[in-house]
């Protein structure tokens, strides 16, 4: 199934910008978006306990559906690049917005296994959420580090190291595809890598 993600990188970054989201990001980006965000996950939370039945019984899952969780997804993936300073420009409002410097795609399947989304249902928290959670709890942890001195880094040159960009953009791409598979958007097991892997577009 083909999973789409991409952040690009610019070639300068704001310092005004930086600075800005630095000390007043809070109030004008993040509680607008996640006030938001909290009543849209709700209904996407309501979806996906209707999918879980739907495909039990038919094998399929509702493209609505599926295209709502991945407008979802898309929206709260544009929110964490500007958080992280991955992108300068606000990300919009909506599930229907543009955001080019975001790339998130994936293809609604066809079929969807009963037997995979009853496992994961039940044991999915066990064999996918404790061992990817736990490299992804010390991953993040250096990402807020990287992130700290890529800070002060864009603040001198305008420029965000490269390497740091892509590790912050490999663990977006690593919990995307966890949350995607514990979602029962795709069938395929996560890989334990952030970066691009086989039968994903680059």
């Amino acid at each position: 199934m083909a999973f789409h993600f991409k952040i690009h990188q610019q070639s300068t970054y704001s310092r005004s910008h930086l600075l800005l989201r630095t000390f007043f990001g809070w109030f004008y980006i993040v509680l607008p978006h996640l006030f938001l965000l909290f009543f849209v996950n709700i209904w996407g939370a309501f979806l996906l306990f209707l999918s879980f039945w739907t495909i039990l019984f038919t094998g399929k899952y509702p493209r609505s559906w599926f295209e709502f969780q991945v407008k979802l997804i898309r929206w709260e993936l544009r929110l964490n690049a500007v958080v992280l300073n991955l992108s300068d420009d606000y990300p919009p409002f909506g599930l229907d917005a543009e955001y080019p410097p975001v790339e998130f795609n994936l293809d609604h399947p066809e079929h969807v296994s009963r037997s995979s989304v009853l496992l994961r249902a039940l044991f999915g928290a066990l064999y996918v959420g404790i061992p990817h959670g736990f490299l992804l709890m010390f991953r993040m942890l250096f990402v807020q580090i990287l992130m700290f001195l890529a800070w002060w880094v864009v603040l001198f040159t305008g420029e965000y190291p490269k390497s740091w960009f892509e590790w912050a953009e490999g663990t977006l791409r690593w919990e995307t595809r966890v949350n995607c598979y514990l979602m029962f958007l795709t069938q395929d097991y996560p890989p334990f890598t952030g970066e691009i892997v086989g039968g994903e577009n680059a």
